[in-house]
């Protein structure tokens, strides 16, 4: 009786994620959506293959977008000459979208449209 008689599956699923991990710059739903494949059933086979020694755990982890769930903090770090109080400040938001706030904005305004920009598209 062979160990594991998914061997065709798991040589798919192998190629699959190897290549969003070494090649895309895609997040997994994304990734998926393209190759026709469930987000379930790549979570489940990255698990299996990682169980059985045949995957490496990524370096670094990709981004996720941040959710009402899990809020996200990032430690700014000014580069680059002194900001003035004229300066406007650039956010960079999920699918390579970037917000730029001048000075007097309305914070809660800010908050709102941060939060309709980032919710998941239907």
């Amino acid at each position: 009786m062979a160990l594991h008689p998914d061997a065709s599956k798991q040589k798919r699923w192998l190629e699959l994620i190897g290549r969003w991990q070494q090649q895309s710059q895609l997040t997994i739903r994304e990734f998926c959506e393209r190759h026709q494949v469930s987000e379930a059933s790549f979570f489940s086979w990255r698990r299996v293959l990682r169980q059985r020694g045949l995957l490496d755990e990524p370096a670094a982890p990709k981004a996720a977008k941040s959710t009402p769930q899990s809020p996200a903090f990032v430690k700014l770090t000014p580069v680059g000459p002194e900001p003035t109080a004229a300066s406007a400040v650039e956010l960079v938001l999920g699918d390579r979208r970037v917000l730029r706030v001048r000075p007097g904005f309305d914070a809660e305004l800010l908050l709102e449209l941060v939060r309709l920009l980032e919710e998941p598209s239907c």
